[in-house]
């Protein structure tokens, strides 16, 4: 299959702006076409997704900028303390997540919301539960501004980077002629997770035609969650990636504004970015609050009709679903999770 990535990103730039400006997922429909459930069929290879995403033509994806990032990424001494890195809270072992219902930051602060896994972030048009970063690059450097994540003091990192023959031959071959300075540690710190790509799991191998990939449990599944006249997931977790890039409010207790104050739009109130569904077995507890430990409480949750009717998303609303059909629905989602080889943790550069 040829993938044809211009027009991936010009049909979704549409289905974004929308999404995004009125955190509504009507026009998610278009996805729902005629599916053949069946191995391999044609209509379900919208569902395959590339081998890397679309990048900055200012930052293009090789070894010497993911491994730089890579360092960056692990290392604690980034931090306004030394004690905390990127990694911290996007751990490896915990599907790039932190396993915790609220993120940590420096020293122990509780911070608001769930930290996200950059698992397939390079997908995402916007980053963040409220999608205030545009883009990998912006992203990278956010936790690390902020006073109760990173609180890296940006003055004092230059000079150790700088000083530091490791590093500074790092950036020389991955950024020759530009430096070392905010900018080139946002792009190498982005570059690395580009790299973290979820698109091999049974369902893409299902996808893909390997009858034996998904069970008779996980195929029901996978047509409930299909059906808009019974869980009509794919409204909102739609091909390839399981997002929309939309943002809504599906219901959850708080009083958090979500993408409301970035976007001063009625809607927009308690709404948040979709998350990918893409090794979601691996990043629990779930919803930007933690407030799911497991995925039958999410499904609870949606079966429910969300907790909280105001400002209520229009997607949201209760199913009739039975036992069978929601533990179809979990099986479903855990047929998600690509096989992980061993991960590699870098060499940090003492001097």
């Amino acid at each position: 299959m040829v993938f044809n990535m211009n027009k991936y990103c010009k049909f979704n730039l549409i289905v974004k702006i929308v999404s995004c400006s009125l955190a509504i997922c009507c026009i998610g429909n278009v996805f729902s076409k005629d599916i053949t459930f069946e191995a391999g069929h044609p209509s379900l290879q919208n569902w395959l997704l590339p081998n890397s995403p679309s990048m900055p033509k200012n930052n293009i994806l090789n070894e010497q900028r993911s491994e730089l990032g890579k360092m960056l990424f692990f290392d604690p001494r980034l931090s306004g303390n030394g004690t905390i890195s990127c990694a911290t809270c996007h751990n490896p072992l915990l599907g790039w997540s932190d396993g915790l219902k609220k993120g940590v930051g420096i020293n122990g602060a509780q911070l608001d919301r769930a930290t996200p896994t950059i698992i397939n972030a390079g997908f995402n048009y916007l980053q963040m539960w409220d999608g205030r970063k545009k883009n990998l690059e912006e992203q990278a450097t956010g936790p690390m501004e902020t006073p109760t994540e990173m609180h890296t003091n940006f003055e004092t990192i230059l000079l150790f980077l700088n000083k530091n023959n490791g590093y500074s031959s790092a950036f020389s071959n991955a950024y020759p002629d530009e430096g070392i300075n905010k900018i080139t540690i946002s792009k190498a710190i982005a570059s690395f997770e580009r790299t973290i790509i979820s698109n091999n799991s049974p369902f893409d191998k299902w996808v893909r035609g390997d009858e034996k990939a998904m069970s008779k449990q996980q195929i029901m599944g996978f047509k409930i969650f299909s059906d808009p006249n019974k869980a009509n997931c794919e409204v909102c977790h739609s091909a390839p990636n399981f997002v929309d890039d939309g943002f809504h409010n599906i219901g959850l207790k708080g009083h958090d504004l979500g993408r409301y104050p970035h976007k001063k739009v009625k809607v927009l109130k308690g709404a948040f970015k979709t998350p990918t569904l893409r090794d979601i077995s691996l990043s629990a507890p779930y919803f930007h609050d933690g407030s799911a430990s497991n995925l039958l409480e999410v499904v609870e949750h949606y079966v429910k009709g969300g907790e909280v009717k105001q400002d209520l998303d229009p997607n949201i609303f209760p199913l009739q679903l039975t036992e069978q059909e929601k533990l179809a629905l979990v099986a479903f989602m855990l047929s998600l999770t690509t096989e992980k080889s061993a991960f590699t943790l870098p060499i940090l550069p003492i001097n």
